[in-house]
């Protein structure tokens, strides 16, 4: 008798489901069941369990991540560029030895200066003092407005001169780093704003090198009235810099962009932001002239210039002309003079404290000021002896 069509379709369809459902079972019996119950110890040397785990293929599967850095050092520099402003020195009188442009008939200078505190005391670097007649200031700040600013002071030790906006407002200030932190190495970013209208510029590069023995005197000797001890950084076009701050990436200022003519060639620099900081906390203070001046010329010595020298001491100052005058490596009438310093004398120590090449004499005397007195310890002819100098 023939089964009726319905019937034969759903023993079918019942057949191909029991096959259906087989298959899966199969599959997740073989690779995940039998690769599983082989994992145990008891079970591995189990022919039939060998067999299985050769026939399994286990797939890591790898996911990788992609991370993106900006390669913009726009959101580095974001706050302390609105601290930078561009100085502008309007000169009443046309000077032939001036190497600035004259705009409308009168001579025109800008340079780079930085934003110290929220009340206006800027800060930037120059060679001489600027001058306080015949001129007059102003500064385009980051919103495109200018003010008018007023000299406030050049520090003759480390060559910043400040300003000070004339207007009672609140504009940003920069942050400052700890400089005695900073590592060869570490990257910066420096800022200019020297042009005719305000245009911020910057340059990426490292602190290449810590020169403790570079003088802002700009000369072949050093002078214990220029600060010694500088940063320095690959920078081109290093005059557009001047007066301009160095960011590191933490958005803090790590110093400040100077230079100086040398030999027909130009010495690029950087003030550490620790020098920045005491020498606009005297401005603060208004104590900037009262700076002492001991008036000697002299040489940093090196564990290389001692060798060279036959000297049996590679820390000091030694007291020096190039003709070995002692009327040219100490100044007339100065303290020094005063207190009977020689060419040839070795200042190894001021109030007890060590001089070397991280606290270098004009470091040690910054800390004075007119009126006080201070005992230097020196070499001479071999022997130590104590001067006693009065500023």
């Amino acid at each position: 008798m023939t089964l009726p069509i319905k019937k034969i379709l759903t023993l079918g369809l019942f057949v191909a489901f029991i096959f259906l459902l087989g298959g899966f079972g199969g599959v997740f019996f073989e690779r995940f069941v039998l690769p599983e119950l082989a994992s145990y110890k008891v079970l591995s040397d189990h022919p039939f369990f060998k067999k299985t785990t050769e026939r399994t293929t286990i797939i890591n599967k790898t996911e990788q991540v992609v991370i993106r850095e900006d390669d913009s050092v726009d959101s580095i520099i974001s706050q302390p560029a609105t601290a930078v402003v561009n100085i502008v020195t309007v000169f009443d009188q046309l000077d032939s030895k001036k190497k600035t442009p004259i705009i409308g008939g009168r001579q025109v200078e800008t340079r780079t200066g930085v934003l110290l505190t929220n009340d206006g005391l800027i800060v930037t670097y120059t060679n001489e003092k600027p001058a306080t007649e015949g001129v007059k200031y102003s500064v385009l700040l980051f919103d495109g407005k200018n003010y008018g600013a007023r000299f406030e002071g050049f520090d003759t030790l480390t060559n910043l001169a400040y300003f000070h906006l004339e207007d009672s407002l609140t504009v940003p200030a920069i942050a400052f780093a700890n400089s005695d932190d900073a590592r060869t190495g570490k990257r910066l970013v420096a800022i200019g704003n020297s042009f005719s209208e305000y245009q911020n510029r910057i340059a990426i590069g490292a602190l290449q090198n810590k020169n403790r023995i570079l003088n802002l005197s700009g000369q072949s000797v050093s002078s214990s009235e220029k600060w010694e001890g500088v940063f320095e950084m690959d920078l081109d076009n290093a005059k557009d810099f001047v007066g301009g701050p160095v960011i590191g990436y933490n958005g803090e200022m790590q110093g400040i962009i100077g230079l100086f003519p040398y030999n027909n060639d130009v010495v690029k620099f950087i003030i550490p932001a620790n020098v920045v900081k005491s020498s606009y906390q005297r401005v603060v203070a208004g104590t900037l002239d009262k700076r002492v001046s001991l008036g000697v010329y002299y040489l940093p010595l090196t564990k290389a210039f001692a060798l060279s020298q036959g000297i049996d001491r590679d820390r000091g100052a030694l007291v020096f002309s190039p003709g070995g005058e002692t009327g040219l490596a100490v100044l007339a009438n100065s303290a020094g003079a005063q207190a009977g310093l020689r060419a040839g004398d070795i200042i190894i120590a001021v109030n007890k404290k060590e001089i070397n090449l991280d606290n270098p004499l004009p470091a040690l005397l910054s800390t004075l000021s007119k009126g006080d007195r201070a005992e230097l310890l020196v070499i001479r002819e071999g022997k130590e002896i104590t001067v006693s100098v009065q500023f």
